[in-house]
Parts: C-alpha cells; structure tokens; sequence
C-alpha cells in the first residue's frame, strides 16, 4: 500500500470541489486517464466520496471453482476486503466492466457503511441497487445487476493495482466522486491537487456568477487579462474565500 496518508486537511479541501475540475488540475500534469469511465452514483448526495483506495480484483469464474462453498473460507476475497477495508477508505473493484453479474449487494455494501468505509466503486454492477442507493454509503456502478458475482466473477485478490473503468487504480490513490463520477489522484500528488482545486472553484464560482450577470467569457475565463483577475480578488474579499 502507497506510504502517503490522507490528511484531514486535504480530505476536507477535496470534500467540495468537482471531478472535472480535479480532471483540470490533472491534465495540467500530463494526467489524461484518471475519470472512471462508464461508472456513476446510485444517489446523489450533498458531499463528495473521498478516501484512498483499497481494491478487489475480479477475473472470469470458473466453474469447478467457484461455487457457493467458497464462501466458506473467511478468508474469500470479496468477504475478506468488506472486512479488511481500513475506516475512510474507498473500496474499488475490478470487475472487467461486466455488469452481467452483481460485484456485492446490499447486505455488503450496509457492511462497508456500518465499518465506517468512505464508498465503494464498482465498474460492474450491483445488486438491490434501490436499497444501497437509500444507504448513507456513496456507492457507484455501471447498472444494476442481479445475479450472484458467483456466476460470472471469481474474486481472486485484493489490494494490488488494478483497472477500473479504464484506469489504472493502485492501493493508497486518493478516489474522489460527487455525482457526476469518480476520479482517481495519484497519492503523491493529492495534496497539491487538493490546493489547486479549492482555488480553481473558487474562481469558477465567481465566473459564473459574472456570467449569469451577462459578462462575456472572453478575457474572463479562462482569465487572459488582467481586469478579471483584479475583479476576482476584489469578489473574494467581499465573499471570504
């Protein structure tokens, strides 16, 4: 697992600001990868799912070895990593972008909520998708899905890098999602992309507020001259951010 920490700071920063701002900041840094594809919220919810990542990959089942009987080893990785899952972390999971069969359901997912888990990601699918969409649990997927994992997925190991929805997901990245998606910031670069994201929302904020007054964008965003950018410090004065 990455050595860097989350710190409370940082969480908190990136609690409020959007994925396609943190997919700006990103690119900036020669980042084009990093939004989960195909993979949205089950509800939406006031704050963000932030936490690092602790995975659970997934690879085609086969039959003679994946039966109901495997669950009775506690150490079977899909119950393993509902259990092992750190407080404040988010569980992802690869699921080869099936969504035929469910990755977990919502006795799991009320597992995960109920140990204090930050949220749960899947570019498969899950089932009982209604009752974990009413959970206080940030939850995405791909679409609901009611047959058992056993049918199609054989979990094999948890966390180890994996893919999820086209990205590359390694255990300690920092996993951001509000109810557009999920982004994944690389650990050693969470702190800054926290910094840079708060700033960059602040000055969003104020454009559209410009915008919605009838501005035009040219000149103003991005800010390309220099009577913008003076206006938008006389506005955080005045707004205290």
């Amino acid at each position: 697992m990455s050595e860097f920490v989350l710190t409370r700071e940082t969480r908190e920063k990136l609690m409020w600001v959007a994925t396609p701002t943190i997919a700006t900041t990103l690119f900036k840094r020669g980042l084009r990868n990093q939004f989960i594809q195909d993979v949205r919220p089950l509800s939406a919810k006031a704050q963000n799912m932030v936490g690092q990542a602790f995975t659970l990959r997934y690879i085609p089942a086969r039959e003679d070895l994946n039966t109901l009987d495997v669950f009775r080893n506690p150490e079977h990785p899909q119950r393993a990593a509902v259990e092992k899952c750190p407080a404040g972390f988010v569980l992802v999971m690869d699921s080869r972008k099936d969504a035929r069969a469910a990755s977990a359901g919502s006795i799991l997912i009320s597992r995960l909520q109920m140990r204090g888990v930050a949220g749960v990601v899947t570019d498969g699918g899950f089932r009982d998708s209604p009752e974990i969409a009413n959970l206080e649990i940030r939850s995405y997927h791909n679409r609901p899905s009611a047959p058992t994992n056993l049918t199609l997925h054989q979990a094999i190991e948890m966390n180890v890098p994996i893919g999820c929805g086209d990205v590359a997901v390694f255990p300690g990245d920092v996993i951001v999602g509000d109810n557009e998606g999920v982004i994944v910031i690389p650990a050693h670069l969470a702190d800054e992309i926290a910094a840079e994201t708060v700033e960059m929302t602040a000055y969003e904020d104020f454009v559209t507020e410009q915008v919605l007054a009838g501005a035009t964008i040219i000149g103003l965003y991005p800010a390309t001259s220099d009577a913008p950018r003076a206006k938008f410090a006389e506005w955080r004065m005045g707004n205290g951010r």
